[in-house]
């Protein structure tokens, strides 16, 4: 059949055709729509297409909240995690870098001077296992029967009734270690240094401001078992002592040789404690102090190192004075386990004058008048009424005394030469108003005489009223042409404060005392009295002490007298020998700043 003849298809053929195929269309893209939005077959439930879009956008639009919602709080909770990390970085960082800054070492001052406000504390160990450690170090060192923690021992050595400075509870030691050798001490010093403990030196312990208070804690070392003369050179006239010789001891021995070693100082002192005081005594007028007689020194250093400062020689100059550096250095420095001493010969002829005056002012013109002469005595010594009121009261000594203002005149020499003196001496005395003269004629005289100025201080301790009350002895020295202005001053004084007070002095060389009595309420009262005394003197051109050491006590006057780049000085000699501050704390230069209102105004 051909194309042009076939039969064309029915109307109901097409319409059956266009119905079977137009449902698989719609099918396919319902398809397509629900696999690109839901994932899903599309519902059954005969709902529209834009009905099923707005569903699907909504649980869409849900989902993508909630997962907003969990990023949130995990995002939260890792930022407060790396808080805590970084504050933990930080932290150990910061203690690393310190740590790292205590291994290293800083780069040295150039300074020349140490002011105070350029200093550190220093840094001590006493807690009780450093210190029951080294108490086991000591007993290796010295033996167990030579370290001693008894109470009664600590306060002992934390100070004494005498004391211008009244320690505290606090002030006092853990332990007191007895040396017998400068071995041993080097020994005890290396533990020290090791352990970082703070070291008081105690010999005869007649110091009177504040010297051997432990302020810092830490260990007493007791020289009591260095008491020997090792050597005596006679015919070189000098003798070489361990710390704890008493010099009272020392001249009843040399006595036998004819020799004699001037520097006398109160009954008890010894020679550790007069080298670091720089002390002199009645005998100073004529033969100087203590820096005059003594020739070289043994010295452990606060690391334990032992050093000598010169020979035996009678001069050098060799190199630094190290000698006299450590004269005075109060144990701050260095602690002395033996020195050499010069002698001299005794004089063949000997005799004590007294005599007595109107006035504290006559007194002192008196003074004046011999040292202007010229009269080579060896001693001139001064005590007010007041001193001789308690001499009688004490009734340590056989005969009454005047109570009036004394002069007592000690004289050396020939016989002849005595002789002449003594006459000089009274007819000056006379021409300043003298009461009254009498001298010696014998020894035994002299001793009775002589006593009543040595018996000063424990005469006017017996006068305490009640056994609280405190003794405080203080001493300037002045040019001796201001002598008689500043005793008389400071009688005055003494006398409006309404203190029980008494003057005594070494007057001969422009040095005298005040012994103030006085009780807890009172404290701040004697405070101003000395206060004012110390600054009379150095507006006068004077020290603050003549011969009792700074300690303490007048630490903070030192600036007004030398200047405060002369302590700065003192205070990089002080850190260069003991850079722990281990030797002594607290005394002759603070090493570090005052409290508020510790230091009185000047």
């Amino acid at each position: 059949m051909s194309l042009s003849t076939r039969r064309a298809p029915s109307k109901a053929l097409l319409a059956s055709l266009r119905k079977s195929t137009a449902a698989p269309c719609l099918r396919t893209t319902q398809q397509i729509r629900w696999e690109s939005i839901e994932q899903k077959p599309p519902p059954q439930d005969g709902k529209s297409f834009r009905g099923q879009l707005y569903n699907s956008t909504a649980m869409r639009l849900q989902r993508e909240k909630a997962d907003r919602e969990r990023f949130s709080k995990a995002r939260n909770e890792s930022a407060g995690g790396r808080s805590l990390a970084l504050t933990f970085v930080v932290i150990a960082t910061a203690l690393g870098s310190y740590y790292a800054g205590t291994l290293s070492t800083p780069a040295p001052s150039i300074a020349s001077t140490l002011p105070i406000s350029a200093t550190v504390a220093p840094k001590y160990n006493t807690s009780g296992s450093n210190m029951e450690a080294a108490w086991a170090d000591f007993v290796a060192v010295v033996g167990k029967d030579n370290v001693s923690t008894v109470d009664a021992n600590l306060e002992h050595h934390s100070g004494s009734d005498w004391s211008s400075h009244v320690h505290k509870d606090s002030e006092r030691p853990f332990l007191v270690v007895y040396p017998s050798s400068t071995e041993e001490v080097s020994e005890i010093m290396k533990i020290c240094h090791k352990r970082l403990i703070p070291v008081t030196g105690y010999s005869g312990g007649t110091s009177l401001e504040g010297h051997f208070t432990p302020t810092r804690g830490g260990i007493c070392v007791d020289f009591g078992r260095m008491d020997k003369i090792l050597k005596l050179h006679k015919y070189d006239m000098d003798v070489v002592v361990q710390p704890a010789v008493g010099w009272e001891m020392l001249n009843d021995e040399l006595s036998k040789d004819n020799l004699f070693f001037p520097p006398d100082p109160g009954p008890g002192a010894m020679i550790g404690g007069m080298v670091g005081t720089g002390c002199s005594g009645t005998n100073a007028y004529r033969y100087g102090t203590m820096r005059e007689w003594v020739m070289n020194l043994t010295v452990v250093l606060a690391d334990g190192t032992i050093i000598k400062t010169r020979q035996r020689p009678r001069k050098s100059s060799a190199g630094y004075d190290l000698t006299k550096m450590f004269i005075g250095s109060e144990g701050t420095l260095g602690l002395v386990t033996e020195a050499t001493l010069k002698l001299t010969t005794k004089p063949i002829s000997t005799s004590v004058a007294v005599c007595t005056f109107g006035s504290i002012k006559q007194a002192a013109d008196c003074v004046a008048k011999v040292v202007g002469e010229g009269v080579p005595i060896a001693a001139i010594e001064i005590l007010d009424d007041v001193q001789m009121k308690c001499i009688n009261a004490a009734g340590q000594t056989e005969k009454a005394w005047k109570e009036a203002p004394t002069l007592f005149f000690k004289f050396a020499g020939t016989k002849t030469a005595v002789k002449e003196q003594i006459g000089i001496v009274q007819q000056l005395a006379k021409g300043t108003g003298s009461k009254s003269f009498e001298f010696a004629k014998n020894e035994a005289e002299q001793a009775e005489l002589w006593s009543a100025r040595k018996l000063a201080l424990w005469s006017v301790m017996a006068m305490r009223e009640d056994e609280t009350d405190h003794v405080w002895t203080g001493d300037v020295a002045v040019p001796i042409s201001r002598l008689p202005d500043i005793i008389e001053e400071t009688k005055e004084d003494v006398t409006k404060s309404g203190l029980f007070t008494a003057i005594v002095g070494h007057v001969g060389d422009g040095n005298f005392h005040t012994i103030l009595l006085y009780n807890d309420k009172q404290r701040k009262q004697a405070e101003e009295v000395v206060h004012r005394m110390v600054k009379r003197a150095v507006e006068m051109e004077g020290t603050v002490t003549g011969e009792h050491g700074i300690g303490l006590v007048k630490r903070d006057y030192l600036n007004h007298e030398l200047g405060v780049t002369t302590v700065d000085a003192m205070r990089k000699l002080k850190l260069a020998f003991d850079p722990l501050c281990l030797l002594n704390p607290d005394k002759v230069v603070r090493v570090q700043k005052p409290q508020p209102g510790e230091v009185a105004e000047w």
